[in-house]
């Protein structure tokens, strides 16, 4: 038996250290909490992402009392930046949650249909997009999000 080790690098940086469209992208992130629908969990995410014709798509979760009918806000922006732009990649994503009456001190990360979501759209476009998780404490910044999901699964694999 063999051992293999998967390492993920993550850039752990302040708001300031950030590049300005870094920065643009997680204010518009946190302003997007404000449009989250989250009766039930209360627990508030919204998401920017910066295609490559310049164009910043957002959204938020929107829950439902059928629970698995409701959408997280990296699914909703994603979708969204995929069916008004379908020809622009996705380069750039930011995401911030926002509870009991602040945002997270740590970055929220991404639940696991959300992270092949970003998978497929990188794959989709043949470009690495970038990964910004808003914390109050501290963000984290990932190159592709085959940093958050290193074992992918895209159509390749269904080819067999």
């Amino acid at each position: 038996m063999k051992e293999v080790k998967i390492l993920t690098t993550l850039h752990q940086m302040q708001v300031s250290e950030m590049s300005e469209a870094q920065r643009e992208l997680v204010e518009r992130a946190k302003q997007m909490v404000n449009n989250s629908y989250s009766p039930y969990s209360h627990f508030q995410v919204g998401a920017a992402a910066r295609l490559s014709n310049g164009q910043i798509v957002c959204g938020s979760n929107q829950e439902n009392a059928a629970f698995p009918s409701g959408l997280c806000a990296e699914r909703t922006t994603l979708f969204a930046a995929n069916a008004n732009y379908p020809d622009a990649a996705v380069e750039a994503l930011a995401i911030a949650c926002y509870t009991k009456g602040h945002f997270t001190a740590e970055p929220g990360a991404p639940c696991g249909s959300c992270r092949q979501v970003m998978l497929e759209t990188e794959h989709r476009y043949h470009c690495d997009m970038q990964v910004i998780l808003y914390g109050e404490s501290f963000c984290y910044v990932v190159d592709s999000a085959k940093e958050l999901l290193p074992l992918i699964f895209v159509s390749d694999n269904l080819k067999g």
